[in-house]
């Protein structure tokens, strides 16, 4: 692990970024609403293009990391990235208005068509770089900590930025993209079976089809996992945004130091886990299970009371639990798939974890009108059905060859009618 150090810093340079890029914005969105003259429905699809684009293009950018190589698709990825923040930069500077507003969006568009094929591949890529499941846990963790660390400072550099120029944010963003693609360039070795995959799409999708129907079960249910625990991330971070400003009036770099506290430790929650859990498949579920009743225990408990150091405390269990959540599924997917169909499934994944983003604000902003116990409620019932897949559908068991009981690995058939290389491991 030591020898891919300078790897994983260029790496996990690519999730802060990305986010960053996106959650930069959102302590400046009623600033920008107000410059530009624009609703605030208009100012928030400059969030949504973003995260829908993503969710649209991460399975086809997985597709093509499989097919051509993950850093093939990564560099282009960032330059793409880079270029449709340069477009919004460029536009909020020197225009005015509505005009501005549109080329703003299109700017956003192009970087959600990047951010499709950078932070998703990540994952694969890590996994792929090493043969060793302990030190591919670790990376992980360290992947998902630096992702977890971009959303605890993106508020604070946000608000910070904005407090000197409202664009400011706008102008960091291709900066940023410019830095993790030196980075990448020069610092990151594709590993060696990053080649590419010489079947055709008509038999890749029929080979991704045979994996999903054989093994859809405890795939499907990280897929949902990964979805609940960011949709539980955003949906708090939504109400103590919306809570704090509009009943305590903490706004800028004060309401994102508050915001950042349950980001802080799902920050230090998913490096301990990626740390600690090693290869024991079953040590990850189990971790996984606990962090979703701490996450499913710490909603329900807060809809008693609507105190708000009480509310941020129990935010913060619950933060502590997602960050558990996390690491453990990344590697129990990526441990439990082959190489040759790796990025394909990690990106359906990510879409999902997507998708949980962008559900997150809308569904608290309709239940912020329901009483305080329904809403929390709601939201509890939410995670304790990500609790129940994470006990009931995640089943790693231990080879039967397996001396020692410590290291497991989910066993999994191989696919009908293929003769290629295994596409999931035995």
């Amino acid at each position: 692990m030591e020898s891919k150090k300078w790897d994983l810093v260029a790496l996990a340079s690519i999730p802060l970024i990305m986010t960053l890029g996106n959650s930069m914005l959102i302590p400046i969105l009623p600033q920008i609403s107000k410059v530009l003259g624009i609703s605030s429905f208009q100012v928030s699809m400059l969030i949504t293009v973003y995260a829908v684009v993503a969710i649209l293009l991460i399975p086809i950018a997985g597709y093509l990391s499989d097919r051509f190589g993950r850093k093939k698709i990564i560099i282009p990825s960032l330059i793409i990235a880079a270029a449709g923040g340069a477009v919004s930069a460029v536009a909020a500077w020197l225009l005015a208005g509505t005009t501005s507003y549109y080329v703003i969006l299109a700017g956003r568009f192009l970087q959600g068509i990047g951010a499709a094929g950078a932070f998703p591949i990540v994952i694969p890529l890590v996994s792929d770089m090493f043969n060793d499941e302990v030190k591919v846990s670790k990376s992980l963790g360290i992947i998902e900590t630096s992702n977890t660390f971009g959303k605890v400072i993106s508020p604070i550099l946000g608000a910070l930025l904005g407090s000197f120029l409202w664009f400011l944010p706008f102008i960091a963003i291709p900066v940023l993209c410019l830095i993790s693609l030196v980075l990448v360039i020069f610092l990151v070795k594709a590993p060696k079976g990053d080649n590419h995959d010489e079947r055709s799409l008509g038999e890749f999708l029929k080979t991704t089809r045979e994996v999903l129907r054989e093994k859809g079960r405890w795939m499907y249910a990280i897929f949902a996992i990964g979805g609940i625990a960011m949709f539980g991330v955003f949906g708090m971070l939504f109400y103590l945004s919306e809570t704090l400003e509009s009943t305590y009036r903490l706004q800028g770099v004060v309401k994102g130091l508050v915001l950042a506290i349950p980001l802080a430790l799902l920050c230090l929650a998913s490096y301990l886990a990626g740390k600690f859990t090693g290869k024991n498949k079953r040590g990850m579920k189990w971790t996984g299970f606990a962090g979703m009743c701490l996450l499913t225990a710490s909603l329900l408990v807060i809809g008693f009371s609507d105190q708000i150091y009480f509310v941020i405390g129990m935010m913060t269990i619950g933060g502590i639990g997602i960050g558990m959540v996390l690491p453990c599924m990344d590697t129990l997917l990526t441990e439990g798939v082959d190489k040759e169909q790796r990025g394909t499934i990690t990106s359906l994944y990510s879409s999902m974890r997507f998708i949980g983003v962008s559900l997150g604000p809308p569904v608290v902003s309709l239940l912020l009108g329901t009483h305080h116990g329904v809403m929390f409620g709601t939201l509890a019932a939410i995670a304790a059905v990500g609790g129940l897949l994470t006990l009931f559908a995640v089943k790693p068991e231990a080879k039967k060859d397996d001396p020692g009981g410590g290291s497991y690995r989910v066993e999994f058939k191989k696919p009908k009618g293929i003769k290629k290389k295994g596409l999931v491991h035995k």
